[in-house]
């Protein structure tokens, strides 16, 4: 249990009106008018107020002390965490030349009333090619089964695959151009040859290749039904796109592989028919930070002394894959200084620096007399006038920047040939900055763990401070199936919901470079012999069917969109449950909770009914009705669709 804070004096304002009042009595009885409106209660109580005033100041003085204990064993605020996205930059149309979507470009939200709106910024330059058929090949499963279609465009059509297409089978189109992170149009002309397949989900997988390996592509659209009728196909290519030999021809290849059909799946009964195919680029995707990028800002001049600081003209700065460099002019140019944790380790000769990402400060090593009378830098001093710059940093942030997709519809940055901008899939990673109340209640807890994992809380601790984007973390042993698996970190990812509230179970799938950064960081700080496993949790699906009445006022409508609305974010991983901090862990779900939920919502007059199905969010494989929904420990809740029906009065 943490130690009471102490308050100095408890005595409020009206307390020093009582005892005044009560000093005038004993020291001055011909005083008898204690009304308010006597001018001798009206000094008294301007007094009474002033000394208030002091006595909540004095108050203060033990969480100053705290919070300077904190500061000296190096507890500082977490800073926020910037939102990404993907943003793809659309062509008003084909050009004949490369258009380039410079560094920094800024897109941004629809703005709204008085809300100022969302803006992002890319990360690194993007440029969409202008590229065309070069080569069209037939590939078998066979060795020396390949057919070459280019000179045959235009003149006579050809078998896409084999007669009657096998899995594994592919139709390579080469670009005359690779196309990294681009948009490709591939147009189609066809016969409807290729039956037996479903036209919404033919079994053909699209692959981009880099010289060594195959990369799926993103397939937005397929007007072509799996090749069999006239249309064009819309495919994201991935950033691993290059040119590269195939057949002794080089091109930028692409291929439709003909795929193992699922089970149920229709299959192809002959290969479609093609009579030409035509490429052109419409557009590119890079990736944009909900942040603002500053670039190689003069931070000050040296003064020549130890322990010198300089402030940032943008604050917080938030966490960002590119290292921040000092660089400190000198003879020889610019040179690079490293950024520490601590200057515990550093000596006069090394190039170090300290960054407080929420108060943008850059603070130097300080130098400390010792015992002898002598004096020891800790970390090297810059030369008196020379000048100090930071290479790189970002500054912004927030939970806010968590957009859906689509919002990201205006271009801040006007570029020649850009006709429009979105957002494809929501942004996530966003994350606020820590409050000081959590930083007082942390401080102890660091003392605690001094930068090892031991116990369930260490590991939590430690691994939400490796990485930013991080919404929760779950520490839980390892299971009987698995005995050797040892320390279990669940890592749940910042993410935002759809704007009607829903959210795509993929999207719950942390990024395998956070797993990694998380892991990283654990393995460094675990006891002997512990092995971590980093992983998402497992999601129990739950569905809930129910039945309201609306009163005789409310729209039918409208009530039926707030009930799910309201199932939607009570049985919510990350902000859901009764406190609004995420569903806990293990913890089930009844019948009762969701009645009492449905109840509050606006315009409902009785519940009257409410079933609970669990649901498989892989499968899409729903139980049978229960009243009470039992998940495992290491488990949370995901909403697999809700159904609310509305019963008018």
């Amino acid at each position: 249990m943490p130690l009471p804070v102490p308050n100095l004096d408890d005595r409020r304002f009206q307390d020093y009106v009582d005892d005044a009042k009560r000093y005038v009595q004993q020291n001055c009885p011909e005083w008898t008018d204690h009304n308010v409106s006597d001018p001798g209660v009206t000094l008294i109580e301007t007094f009474a107020f002033m000394i208030d005033q002091l006595t909540y100041r004095l108050n203060l003085v033990p969480d100053r002390n705290y919070l300077k204990f904190l500061e000296l064993i190096g507890v500082r605020l977490f800073p926020p965490s910037a939102a990404q996205a993907p943003v793809t930059f659309w062509l008003s149309s084909p050009q004949t030349n490369p258009v380039v979507v410079p560094r920094g470009s800024r897109v941004q939200t629809q703005r709204v009333d008085r809300e100022e709106p969302i803006v992002f910024e890319t990360l690194a330059e993007l440029t969409i090619q202008s590229s065309g058929i070069s080569r069209v090949v037939s590939h078998g499963i066979e060795e020396f089964a390949v057919f070459d279609h280019t000179d045959r465009l235009e003149l006579e059509d050809f078998d896409a695959f084999g007669a009657v297409p096998i899995p594994g089978e592919a139709l390579l189109i080469g670009l005359s151009e690779a196309a990294p992170s681009n948009v490709v149009a591939l147009r189609f002309r066809a016969h409807v040859v290729g039956v037996g397949v479903d036209p919404e989900n033919p079994p053909l997988a699209w692959e981009a290749f880099d010289g060594t390996a195959w990369h799926p592509c993103e397939l937005e659209r397929d007007e072509t039904g799996g090749l069999n009728q006239p249309g064009d196909i819309i495919l994201h290519v991935p950033p691993e796109h290059d040119v590269a030999l195939i057949d002794g021809q080089r091109a930028g290849w692409l291929r439709c592989r003909v795929t193992q059909p699922d089970e149920g799946q229709p299959f192809y009964s002959a290969s479609p028919r093609i009579e030409t195919v035509s490429a052109f680029v419409i557009g590119g995707t890079t990736t944009a930070v909900h942040a603002q990028v500053i670039d190689d800002e003069l931070i000050g001049i040296s003064e020549g002394v130890a322990g010198q600081s300089f402030q940032l003209r943008q604050r917080p700065v938030v966490s960002s894959s590119v290292p921040h460099v000092l660089e400190v002019a000198g003879g020889d140019g610019w040179e690079e200084w490293t950024e520490v944790d601590t200057f515990a380790a550093s000596d006069e000769n090394d190039r170090h620096f300290i960054l407080d990402r929420v108060a943008g400060e850059i603070v130097l090593g300080p130098v400390i007399r010792l015992e002898d009378g002598s004096t020891r830098n800790y970390g090297h001093v810059p030369p008196k006038g020379a000048p100090l710059r930071l290479r790189q940093y970002r500054s912004g942030g927030g939970e806010k920047g968590n957009v859906s997709r689509g919002v990201l519809a205006t271009m801040k940055t006007q570029i020649p040939f850009i006709a429009r901008v979105e957002n494809r899939l929501p942004a996530g990673g966003g994350v606020e900055g820590e409050e000081l109340e959590n930083a007082k209640v942390r401080g102890p807890i660091s003392l605690r763990t001094l930068g090892r994992a031991v116990t369930v809380e260490d590991y939590e601790i430690l691994a939400r401070q490796s990485a930013a984007g991080i919404a929760r973390v779950r520490c839980v042993p390892a299971t009987e199936e698995d005995p050797h698996a040892g320390v279990r970190i669940l890592v749940v990812p910042a993410i935002a919901d759809d704007a009607d509230g829903t959210m795509p179970f993929t999207r719950l799938a942390p990024a395998a470079a956070l797993l990694e950064q998380v892991a990283v960081s654990l393995d460094q700080r675990r006891a002997v012999g512990a092995r971590v496993v980093v992983e998402p949790p497992f999601f129990q699906g739950v569905t809930v069917v129910a039945q309201v009445r609306a009163r005789s006022f409310a729209d039918p409508g409208r009530v039926r969109l707030d009930a799910a609305t309201a199932l939607y974010h009570f049985l919510h991983p990350i902000h859901g449950g009764a406190d609004g901090a995420g569903w806990p862990f293990g913890r089930p779900v009844h019948a009762g909770e969701v009645y009492a939920v449905l109840q509050r919502v606006g315009g409902v007059e009785l519940v009257e009914a409410v079933q609970l199905y669990p649901a498989d969010p892989v499968t899409g494989e729903r139980g049978l009705v229960t009243q009470r929904l039992e998940i495992a420990a290491n488990a949370l809740l995901f909403s697999y669709g809700h159904e609310v029906r509305v019963i008018g009065p």
